[in-house]
């Protein structure tokens, strides 16, 4: 096993081609005399400087001295650093910058790993804090009236800022009293770029014509895609002539052939965009959150929604869906990318943003309300994209509201909840093969062996076969709960007499269960198994029926279905099993209850007469 200053020679030389030059950037207090830990008592802790903490790291990070230079970075971390202070500090030396990224991409110490991802973290936080802090932003928007050097620094800035600096411009462009700023907040408006798109097109709601003008031409001038759904809902839905002749030529700025796609179909590819995670769309890496804008109409500004990044794409999906059914109420297809889209984000389990507002429903209850054809819609989309929460969201929806027609509907050549049969998720096959049966299906179809193979394994999955994959995760109580549900959804089919699915080869599932621990199950099975015409299902409900081991109730529950199939079937009972039932019939020491259910089902199975004259006579007292 290599030893550490073996390692850390190797990292060292991976890391010279970046830190050749660095040591010159060194002040002479990087060497240390004793070369104390910094994580119980360190140089860098006494000089008290930040800027000593950080320099000892990258020297001993560079020399391959990693126990101290994990010392100096715990030093950092310890001090609770000012993000900005340590921001100016790696900006002031981009080599040692190179430094700590290396650190953290080819390190094979891991302590030095983690505790590299957290200064860096903190660096980022400090460039958070700058491009966002509204002071700064400000200060910049008024040096663009100010002198050309000033101007340009100023973009430089405000391009940084991003996202940020849009709410501040455009509060300035509707100030009055700043109006001889206009000019120049409007020529640096566009240079902001891509990241002033989402606040920009947020911003189109504004009332201000003239504020709008800007914003449109704005949109135009950043050439971005992202920006051609609303540029044409202005187009389709404004009332301004102006505005709608500017949006078309802002339009053609971007890409000519889009302005003869409706307003509807643009906003849904860009669902589809934000769905699939398209790179061009993700929001900014510094920060550990996303930003959702809005336009207040009250404030007459924009306001921005603190969301996690971990569905940001998602709840972007939704409100591009939004605006496609606001530009036209019939285009259906939004709907099924919708609940695809809220499903994925409730798969997170983090709650949803509080610009959803109190009491609002989850995706089940859209889902439900929704529709078979938008639910076959999303549904198709889990099974490409093997997406399991989705999937189940769609199916148990569907068992909840479709009927036969719908359930087996078609997108495009393709039956999803049939495809769902052959999922790869059990939870997702299990309520696919639950919502088919439950439904009885009249017309044949050729994927129906395989609706009675998953409700057979549905019943004989127990608790204990966990699959940590499966949609919900695989516990006692989901086992359970679709074993219940397949055994009634099976009941249903042959007490019906379907003709459709045929569940004789689910009988050796079903005579397994009637030996199980599972009472429901076994009274279920034994009520399935006495529709199903053959001697082996008849006589596994008269082995439960005779079994001391089961309950009294049990045993009650099997006679009864010993006398259904009796009536349905006759009697398919070997002597053996004839003599053990008379026998209970017969005894004096028999419960009851006991003896009365075993006479009926013994009643049923109309056998000849001798039987029952030796239970007559047997009595007799003349």
């Amino acid at each position: 096993m290599f030893k550490k200053e073996t390692i850390g020679v190797i990292l060292a030389a991976g890391l010279f081609a970046v830190s050749i030059s660095f040591g010159a950037t060194l002040p002479s207090t990087s060497l240390r005399t004793g070369e104390e830990n910094p994580s119980t008592g360190s140089a860098a802790l006494t000089t008290g400087t930040l800027r000593a903490s950080w320099n000892d790291y990258l020297h001993y990070t560079k020399i391959g001295r990693l126990d101290l230079a994990k010392g100096h970075a715990q030093a950092i971390i310890e001090s609770n650093p000012d993000p900005l202070e340590l921001l100016a500090l790696s900006e002031e030396n981009p080599k040692g910058y190179e430094i700590l990224l290396r650190v953290i991409d080819t390190a094979s110490d891991a302590e030095l790993v983690e505790l590299s991802k957290k200064v860096l973290d903190v660096i980022e936080q400090g460039r958070f804090l700058r491009r966002s802090d509204p002071k700064i932003i400000g200060e910049e928007i008024r040096r663009l009236s100010g002198t050309d050097r000033g101007r340009l620094a100023a973009v430089k800035r405000l391009q940084n800022a991003g996202e940020y600096a849009v709410i501040y411009m455009l509060d300035a462009m509707a100030d009055k009293s700043r109006k001889e700023e206009f000019p120049n907040i409007v020529w640096a408006l566009p240079q902001i770029g891509k990241d002033a798109i989402r606040p920009l097109t947020a911003a189109l709601q504004t009332e201000d014509v003239g504020l709008k003008a800007e914003i449109v031409r704005a949109l135009g001038k950043i050439k971005y895609p992202q920006a051609l759904p609303y540029l044409k809902y202005v187009i389709e839905k404004d009332s301004s002539e102006e505005l709608r002749n500017l949006a078309s030529e802002s339009i053609k700025q971007i890409d000519p052939g889009a302005s003869k796609a409706p307003a509807a179909q643009l906003f849904y590819q860009l669902g589809e965009d934000y769905y699939n995670r398209a790179p061009s769309l993700a929001p900014a890496e510094d920060a550990n959150f996303a930003n959702i804008w809005f336009w207040d109409a009250n404030e007459r500004s924009l306001v921005r929604e603190k969301v996690d990044r971990s569905y940001f794409n998602e709840l972007m999906t939704m409100r591009s869906c939004e605006w496609a059914l606001k530009a036209d109420a019939g285009f259906g297809q939004a709907i099924g990318l919708w609940l695809a889209a809220f499903c994925k984000a409730e798969s997170t389990d983090l709650d949803m943003p509080g610009y959803f507002g109190a009491g609002h429903a989850d995706a089940m209850t859209y889902a439900t309300t929704a529709g078979p054809e938008y639910l076959h819609q999303a549904l198709a989309r889990a099974i490409k994209d093997k997406n399991a929460h989705i999937a189940l969201c769609m199916v148990e929806a569907l068992a909840t509201t479709a009927g036969e027609k719908s359930l087996l509907y078609r997108v495009g050549t393709a039956q999803p909840l049939v495809q769902a049969l052959s999922f790869d998720d059990k939870a997702v096959r299990y309520s696919a093969a639950i919502a088919i049966a439950a439904t009885g299906p009249k017309e044949g179809f050729a994927e129906s062996k395989l609706v009675v193979k998953n409700l057979s394994q549905a019943i004989s999955q127990t608790p204990e076969q966990t699959d940590a994959n499966t949609a919900g995760g695989w516990n006692e109580e989901l086992a359970n709960s679709y074993a219940l549900r397949a055994a009634e959804a099976m009941l249903k089919l042959v007490q019906t007499r379907n003709t459709v699915i045929d569940l004789s080869a689910a009988q050796s599932t079903l005579i397994d269960a009637t030996k199980g621990k599972r009472v429901e199950i076994q009274v279920l099975a034994s009520q399935i198994l006495a529709h199903l015409g053959s001697p082996e299902a008849q006589r596994a409900i008269a082995a439960m029926a005779l079994a001391e081991s089961n309950s009294k109730d049990i045993r009650i529950s099997a006679f009864g279905s010993l006398a259904v199939s009796a009536k349905l079937n006759a009697n398919l009972l070997d002597d053996e099993k004839i003599d053990a039932i008379y026998s209970l019939v017969s005894s004096k020491e028999s419960d009851p209850e006991l003896r009365s259910a075993a006479a009926a089902a013994y009643g049923a199975l109309n056998l000849p007469s001798q039987k029952v004259k030796d239970l007559i006579l047997d009595q007799a007292k003349s």
